[in-house]
């Protein structure tokens, strides 16, 4: 395949030694980060995040190894930006058009803590039936955290914005059997395993605990969620601000999925995505605008 040519406007955001472009995996232009405590991969394809690592730390994201790097495909790992819809569409994509477009990079800079901020832009879509005029924007800050703010302003004088929207966040764990997630005690959910329509199920009180596919849609929760990971002797938190779904996603061996997934790739992995969904969907006034924010960290068990 042949590579991609990184064009001057972009590599005149470059910040020596802190944030380069490269030519990634199929030829795609990625972007790598490097801070004082951490490093990450981002794809203009998506504007997906492949890697955050924090130093002398394992990989927090997890990325399959048969994942596919092309126009038009899906990345399977990292986090992707199901925007704006959520799951399947009667004669479309999946997950929506965000994923599977090359966003722009609009600014690049510093941030506090030697940090870096990237900032990306959905390139606009004529207004039609389905959809108003909107922007979106994706803005990215690499520090001993990765924040990541997903943000749509609804440009349309007389309609609203009916849309969805989740970071698709896929985290390393060392053995999800031996993993549990906390912070959705208590909280209703949509068994997406049981049945295709999502079951309806009253919140459980102990901490989750994956041992067979799981597909849930938590709803009308805005807390956050650990990831506690003795294997790895980690827990990762999720924070949130502007989401009241939260998503939790294992395949198993189980779940028919297409050949970017390695059926015993499971063990290694977990979905915890914050975001608005189904009946968390949202709509946007004329003129307004919404931001969903997600803080990511980790700590020693």
């Amino acid at each position: 395949m042949q590579d991609h040519v990184i064009p001057e406007r972009l590599r005149k955001l470059e910040i020596p030694g802190r944030l380069t472009f490269a030519t990634g995996n199929g030829g795609l232009p990625k972007i790598n980060v490097v801070t004082g405590c951490s490093t990450a991969e981002i794809y203009l394809h998506g504007a997906h995040i492949t890697g955050f690592q924090k130093n002398g730390q394992p990989p927090m994201l997890f990325l399959s190894r048969l994942s596919r790097f092309a126009a038009g495909q899906a990345i399977r790992g990292g986090v992707p930006i199901c925007f704006p819809w959520f799951g399947p569409r009667e004669g479309d994509v999946v997950h929506g058009f965000a994923r599977i477009t090359e966003w722009d990079l609009v600014a690049a800079g510093a941030a506090p803590g030697d940090g870096v901020t990237l900032r990306f832009r959905l390139p606009p879509s004529p207004a039609s039936a389905a959809w108003p005029s909107f922007q979106t924007e994706f803005a990215v800050t690499v520090t001993d955290h990765l924040t990541m703010e997903l943000t749509t302003t609804n440009q349309s004088p007389d309609r609203p914005l009916e849309f969805e929207n989740c970071l698709h966040t896929y985290f390393a764990v060392g053995d999800i059997s031996a993993a549990s997630i906390t912070g959705l005690q208590g909280v209703p959910f949509l068994d997406h395993a049981a049945s295709a329509g999502g079951a309806r199920q009253d919140g459980e009180a102990s901490p989750l605990q994956i041992m067979k596919e799981t597909n849930r849609v938590y709803l009308d929760t805005t807390h956050a969620v650990e990831i506690h990971d003795p294997t790895l002797n980690r827990t990762i938190r999720v924070e949130k601000t502007g989401s009241r779904s939260t998503v939790v996603w294992n395949p198993w061996t189980t779940q028919k999925l297409p050949d970017d997934f390695e059926p015993a790739e499971h063990q290694k992995m977990v979905c915890v995505e914050s975001g608005n969904v189904k009946q968390n969907r949202l709509s946007l006034p004329p003129g307004q605008t919404t931001a969903l924010k997600v803080v990511l960290s980790s700590q020693p068990l």
